[in-house]
């Protein structure tokens, strides 16, 4: 295969991982969620012993179990002329020079020009692993650093050498980003490359800072997770997480090959995290590091005395009203302006980091939109550094910084001297960063495929905006309705944007896209505007709000245009619905998608329960006789038990994707997907589905399903409460009152769930559950 047939290469025919440890397998698994068979090599039966262990690992790294069949173990010894096979093939066995450099010697006797080879090394110099290679190999040879765990760690490190063939590397970032939904980082190769580098700098400065200010494991957690916009695994669940030996050994390769780093002693790890890995206590693979369990109580690590005691709860007065700032520049302002001792940990170490960073352009990158991309995306930060900067005020950082006599980086010299004092600006609705090597603004390069929708918003193609949601012109003839606030919670103004957005769609549009870019698309109705309306008898006004959630619903899936939804995240209960009404649905891989409302004591009411029956009874073609009681159990007990889908495609399997739904990898390519599959559906001249007449099983099904409500509850599977919820569920999926076999519209089973949601909701215990559920978040089995 020539570079010019690899570049065009779209799709994986194979591919090959050489290793199965903990990156190998899970690289290997995720390669198989994207459906490419995958050779798994390691030594001996290694490999074989990993794919046996890949439904064990949490989080799960295959987004269905038996996905694990596209994988085919064998041993370095025997089988690796089966890596020829496949047109990628990523070495992730040992961080060690000479050992990867072995492995490649034997590689090449059965390598096929034109098969691209990386390795996933997350710091070796990538030109010393292939020096010994012939040039012809070279070209195709470059570095790929996934990040743990690789289903769910957006960043991917590209790092080609001098001899890299440019087509090849843009082949490979294509691969990483269309099929495998990653965001590309391209970094030089340095030691660590970027995220990495930072990184273990951070993690590395955070425990000497603790260690100097006497702070505990707890503290630190509480500072360093959502406070700084930071994930809640913080920096010590992380690194339990990560494997304490594994950081280590990225700060032990930092510090052996920066000589010249004026930070470098900051890469030997101070001595309590040496005596943590000589005891083996390095992490949750081991039974625990800074945190373990043990008989069900969580312990803390006391770093001071090196023994463990039961976790406490941290306690700065500051954080709770802190919290409740919008928006993560207010939160970083506020947090690194606290007086206290954990308001001076915390400025220490943004403004430690943040010199840091500054300090390594252009040696990492010589951009600073690489270097906040790969801290975003590699740590699922809110802000990389520069962004920081920008948030806290570059002018008043530098002020802050002369006064406690800290060097300016150049970098920051150079943005107040030569730039508008911050790393991004806006002009009109394109945003500009501060390019170092020409002391110019340029654009922030456009990602091809990737519309974002607050630019669009900021280009004046909004066409109706409210607190709720806003239709936002996408051009080509396609509309996007995006809801907005906390959850996305769908209330009475959301739905009448709905209504809007379909009004303008009979007029001004040729298709509709309903979605939008928060990491969770809805997590259903607005649960407290319900309990209230039902603890003050306002059962008229309840009646009518459910109506008109129905109305829009039934509006979507009969309207003359398509209409396709775009979840993403979290996409529950009324989120679920509104996907269940769309023509097509275009889901992100990483959907996790279900009918919830069981769980609150309710049914969904949405149409969501008809649309279940009808897709279950549909399964039958109108003139076939046959059983569709077990087709009809089956999304039965997915409602009934408020299954939750832990992929895109497991929401296909559990019925509430299609097979003729899309999926995308890339979350960020969502919303142009969506739209390319509204404007497929215009071209082929689409009309819309003709309303059903649903067969259902009647009286006799009924019983089947309360049978099985009994079975379950004697088994202690589900409460008596459950049960009852459960029947009511179960009269509106057999059809109610009918005999079996009768044909029933969509407006009968329609006026069946809206009266059983609404009498439920007047009962006591599913308002316990209801009020549970908003104070603690969590359900209540009552």
């Amino acid at each position: 295969m020539t570079v010019a047939e690899v570049q065009q290469r779209v799709w994986l025919r194979r591919a090959a991982v050489l290793g199965a440890g903990v990156m190998g397998r899970t690289i290997a698994a995720h390669l198989a969620n994207t459906g490419i068979p995958t050779v798994m090599l390691d030594l001996g039966d290694l490999a074989h012993k990993a794919h046996q262990s890949l439904r064990q690992i949490d989080p799960a790294p295959l987004f269905l179990p038996d996905l694990d069949r596209l994988i085919e173990p064998g041993s370095l010894e025997n089988d690796l002329a089966r890596a020829a096979e496949a047109d990628w093939i990523i070495e992730a066995i040992i961080e060690d020079l000479p050992t990867k450099q072995a492995l490649l010697a034997r590689l090449l006797p059965f390598w096929r020009p034109g098969t691209v080879v990386t390795t996933n090394t997350s710091g070796l110099p990538v030109g010393r692993i292939a020096e010994e290679t012939p040039a012809e190999f070279r070209r195709f040879f470059l570095g790929a650093h996934f990040f743990n765990p690789p289903r769910y760690m957006k960043l991917l490190e590209i790092i080609p050498t001098p001899d890299t063939d440019p087509a090849i590397t843009a082949a490979v970032a294509a691969w990483g980003d269309r099929l495998l939904g990653k965001g590309i980082v391209h970094c030089k190769d340095t030691p660590n490359f970027i995220a990495n580098r930072l990184g273990t700098y951070g993690f590395l400065r955070t425990v000497q800072l603790m260690l100097e200010f006497g702070l505990s494991v707890e503290e630190v957690d509480e500072l360093t997770g959502p406070l700084l916009g930071r994930p809640r695994t913080a920096t010590f669940r992380l690194l339990d997480l990560a494997g304490l030996d594994v950081a280590l050994a990225v700060a032990e390769h930092a510090y052996q090959n920066l000589p010249h780093d004026e930070s470098r002693e900051t890469f030997r790890p101070p001595a309590p995290l040496q005596e943590m890995v000589r005891r083996g206590w390095i992490g949750e693979k081991k039974g625990g590091g800074f945190y373990r369990r043990v008989d069900g109580e969580i312990q803390a690590l006391d770093l001071s005395t090196m023994d463990y005691r039961p976790r406490r709860k941290a306690s700065f007065p500051w954080v709770e009203t802190t919290m409740t700032l919008e928006g993560p520049d207010a939160r970083l302002r506020a947090v690194t302006s606290a007086k206290d001792k954990g308001g001076q940990f915390l400025w220490t170490l943004v403004r430690d980091v943040l010199v840091y960073a500054a300090r390594r352009i252009p040696e990492i990158s010589d951009d600073i939109v690489n270097v906040d991309r790969a801290i975003r995306w590699g740590f699922a930060w809110e802000h990389g550094p520069f962004e920081t900067w920008d948030a806290l005020g570059v002018k008043e950082m530098a002020a802050r910084l002369e006064r406690e006599g800290v060097a300016l980086p150049p970098v920051v010299t150079q943005v107040l001297q030569q730039g508008s004092g911050a790393f991004y600006r806006r002009e009109d609705a394109r945003l500009l960063y501060f390019d170092c090597t020409t002391a110019a603004y340029r654009p922030v390069p456009d990602r091809s495929g990737v519309i974002v929708l607050a630019d669009q918003k900021r280009a004046g193609k909004a066409v109706v905006s409210t607190p709720d949601a806003t239709i936002v012109d996408l051009g080509d003839g396609v509309a996007c309705v995006e809801f907005h606030g906390k959850l996305n919670i769908i209330g009475e103004g959301t739905l009448r944007i709905l209504q809007t957005a379909l009004d303008r769609l009979e007029q001004d549009f040729d298709a509709l896209v309903v979605g939008n870019q928060a990491r969770d698309f809805s997590a259903g109705a607005n649960l407290m505007l319900l309990l209230l309306e039902a603890q003050e008898g306002n059962w008229e006004d309840l009646d009518l709000v459910v109506r008109q959630f129905q109305r829009v619903n039934q509006r979507m899936r009969y309207a003359r245009k398509p209409i396709v939804a775009a979840p993403a995240g979290r996409t529950l209960a009324g989120g679920a619905e509104i996907c269940l009404a769309a023509v097509r649905v275009q889901a992100a891989a990483e959907t996790y998608m279900g009918l919830v409302e069981t769980g609150v004591g309710l049914i969904p009411a949405g149409g969501g329960t008809m649309e279940m029956t009808k897709r279950a009874m549909g399964r039958i073609p109108p003139e076939v006789t046959a059983d569709a009681l077990p087709l009809l159990r089956w999304a039965f007990e997915t409602v009934a038990l408020a299954k939750v889908s832990r992929s895109a495609l497991e929401a296909q399997r559990l019925g509430f994707l299609r097979e003729a739904d899309g999926i995308s990898a890339n979350t960020d390519r969502l919303i142009q997907d969506a739209k390319a599959a509204a404007l497929a559906l215009v071209r082929l001249g689409y009309r819309p589905p003709l309303p059903a007449r649903i067969r259902v099983v009647g009286q006799r099904g009924r019983a089947a399903l309360e049978s099985l409500l009994y079975i379950l509850k004697t088994g202690g599977h589900i409460t008596a409460y459950d049960e009852v919820v459960g029947r009511k569920l179960a009269h509106i999926m057999a059809g109610g009152d009918v005999p079996e076999g009768t044909g029933v519209s969509e407006d009968y089973l329609l006026d069946l769930e809206r009266e059983a949601f609404l009498s439920l909701l007047g009962e006591q215990k599913t308002q316990e559950r209801m009020r549970h559920l908003l104070q603690t978040g969590k359900p209540l089995r009552n």
